[in-house]
């Protein structure tokens, strides 16, 4: 085994003290960086031209939103996982609406709704949008009936996988024949043959999982993860202090030390490495879990990501809000 490479923060980018920071979603063609506090219910921008001083809340939303991705021909919105399925939303206003709720009638009924929420996701090479839902830690108990759902272009949803926890970290290598996806409380990152054609997803095993001898503390679960140009992983650990950068093969070769102990996710603008964090009101008396909880941290890692591929939908909306409740479920 090679030696691992040694990386290490010592302060925040943007100090911040996000409740759930997640989602770092670089527009490449206008260089901002865009991100969520996600029980804070909070889009948050940044341009990476200005730096930490162009920061800005876009709005407050009455939802969470979990992940968010880019909209092929449409510049001027995105497109999220949320509180109740998938919306589009305006970059500068924050003005939503909805497009397809995820839920069944019977589990509508059931008031799986409110229970949960969305949390990661991706686009593919197709532009098929890819969000995992899992229980609501602000609504509900633990729960294992979480599922991974798929937005198709032509507006139709799929359900690839059930009876899940924590999803995080969609993703696929380069050959684009292999999907990876984190179950978090299992400790492993997974992979599966993936068919760009057909989006169809099969023989689940691992990629990763978190070293026995919990180098990294007992706590330590993968958390968000993206693929450089390399095709070598980087997944933040929560409850770990670290990214870790993971070759083709699942063997880790570099490490980040980060200055807090919840990095979310990391995300490639240019050859910078961005990290969110969690934690920031966790803490004793609602304050940080530690001093930079929740802060947005930045490295250079001399490597590019994989291109991050836009939604290529043109669905009819679905739902929306009637004097600010919302319909449609």
């Amino acid at each position: 085994m090679s030696e691992v490479k040694k990386y290490e923060i010592t302060e925040p980018w943007l100090r911040l003290n996000c409740s759930l920071g997640e989602g770092p979603f670089w527009e490449d063609d206008t260089n901002t960086l865009r991100f969520l506090d996600v029980e804070k219910c909070k889009v948050h921008r940044v341009d990476l031209a200005m730096g930490p001083s162009s920061h800005k809340v876009v709005k407050d939303f009455d939802i969470s939103i979990g992940c968010t991705a880019d909209i092929e021909g449409n510049p001027s919105e995105f497109v999220f996982a949320g509180k109740y399925g998938y919306g589009i939303a305006n970059k500068q206003t924050g003005e939503y609406r909805w497009i397809k709720k995820v839920w069944s009638e019977q589990e509508v009924t059931a008031g799986k709704p409110e229970k949960y929420r969305g949390n990661d996701g991706a686009v593919d090479s197709q532009g098929r949008f890819w969000a995992g839902f899992m229980f609501d830690p602000l609504t509900s108990e633990w729960a294992e009936e979480g599922a991974l759902f798929r937005l198709n272009t032509d507006g139709s949803l799929d359900r690839p996988l059930s009876n899940i926890t924590i999803p995080n970290g969609t993703t696929w290598n380069k050959d684009d024949n292999t999907m990876f996806w984190a179950d978090s409380p299992f400790k492993t990152i997974y992979q599966f043959d993936f068919d760009p054609k057909t989006g169809a997803i099969s023989n689940k095993r691992p990629f990763f999982t978190m070293p026995e001898d919990n180098r990294y503390g007992k706590d330590a679960v993968p958390d968000g993860h993206c693929i450089d140009e390399e095709g070598y992983m980087w997944t933040a650990l929560h409850g770990g202090g670290h990214v870790l950068r993971i070759s083709p093969q699942g063997e880790i070769v570099a490490e980040i030390k980060v200055p807090t102990q919840q990095p979310t996710c990391p995300c490639f603008c240019g050859e910078d490495l961005v990290i969110t964090s969690a934690g920031g009101t966790s803490g004793p008396d609602g304050k940080g879990v530690d001093e930079f909880a929740g802060s947005v941290f930045k490295i250079n890692v001399g490597v590019g990501g994989l291109k991050r591929f836009k939604y290529n939908g043109g669905v009819e909306v679905e739902g929306g809000k009637v004097n600010g409740q919302v319909v449609g479920e």
